[in-house]
């Protein structure tokens, strides 16, 4: 089993490397002057067993195509199996036909993976589930919902609180989590006039004199989670927090998340934080590195990965 890095988010690659106790496979992975990507792996890897690590976020070109040249540059060096390591898998949103004369860009990532010489690819929390059925090669999808689920036991302990779904969207993934915790679940119904902008409709559910937990797997400009977290405090709740898998928080989202009614937002290390995400009050990082480094384990040992989350 041999563990590669590219450039996206080397700390979490770091982390993964540490739990597994293996060193990172030397590599280089450069630009020449024009931005051309290069990639030369300086161990031999033939017959190995490779896991990529690569999450395709901001600059989400750049690092996709950072991950399909290191594919086939592994192709070439006849590794055995190369399993693609996504922690956070950009395009994920294109998923379907959202108009006359619109891509389904993550079908297409889907190809260039498997064309470039994925064997199989390792994600977490996809934006929606069908995009599995997008590869013709196996897709493990973990969930979030295990380190989530401790962390609100630790932060909530002896308060009942109501796990919320910002959207109706997203009502399976709160569920889960609400199931964890034997907890309440409520849904927002928000109406969204064009990309980017939501409007908070109504609340299915009790929140009155509650703490509310909103879950969601994206937060890219903050709007929805911000309209909701002032829906709910509205409703009267008595305070609102956030757990988000993937914080892409572009713009000014990290600011408009600090000065928002959310007491505090918690996302994962899927996406490399940004200077703004470390040093504000209100928004933490959790660590999926473990979650991830058993899987490639067991994966690599051909043993069960979906009884992680049994």
């Amino acid at each position: 089993m041999k563990v590669l890095a590219c450039n996206s988010n080397r700390p979490l690659a770091e982390a993964m490397s540490a739990y597994l106790n293996l060193p990172l496979t030397k590599a280089s992975i450069r630009r020449f002057s024009d931005m051309e990507v290069f990639v030369e792996i300086q161990e031999n890897v033939r017959g190995e067993d490779v896991f990529i690590i690569q999450s395709t976020s901001y600059p989400a070109n750049d690092n996709l195509m950072e991950l399909l040249v290191t594919l086939d540059a592994l192709r070439r060096g006849s590794a055995r199996r190369v399993t693609a390591v996504i922690p956070y898998f950009g395009y994920a949103r294109q998923d379907r036909k959202s108009g006359p004369r619109t891509p389904i860009s993550a079908k297409l990532v889907a190809n260039l993976m498997t064309v470039s010489g994925a064997d199989r690819v390792l994600t977490l929390d996809l934006h929606a589930g069908q995009i599995q059925g997008f590869f013709d090669i196996p897709v493990d999808n973990l969930y979030s919902a295990p380190v989530f689920t401790k962390d609100i036991e630790e932060r909530f302990k002896g308060v009942d609180p109501v796990i919320i779904s910002p959207d109706v969207g997203g009502v399976l993934r709160a569920r889960a989590i609400a199931k964890r915790l034997d907890a309440e679940l409520a849904v927002i119904d928000k109406r969204r006039e064009r990309a980017g902008v939501s409007e908070v409709m109504n609340i299915i559910g009790e929140v009155k004199g509650r703490s509310c937990i909103l879950v969601d797997d994206i937060v890219d400009s903050g709007g929805t989670l911000c309209n909701a977290a002032a829906a709910l405090i509205e409703a009267g709740a008595t305070d609102v927090s956030a757990y988000v898998t993937h914080g892409v928080l572009s713009g000014g989202a990290v600011a408009r998340v600090s000065a928002s009614p959310l007491k505090t937002m918690i996302i994962t290390d899927s996406i490399q934080a940004t200077e703004a995400v470390r040093v504000s009050h209100n928004v933490h990082q959790l660590s999926i590195a473990p979650l991830m480094a058993e899987a490639m384990l067991r994966i690599s040992e051909e043993s069960s990965v979906s009884s992680l989350f049994d």
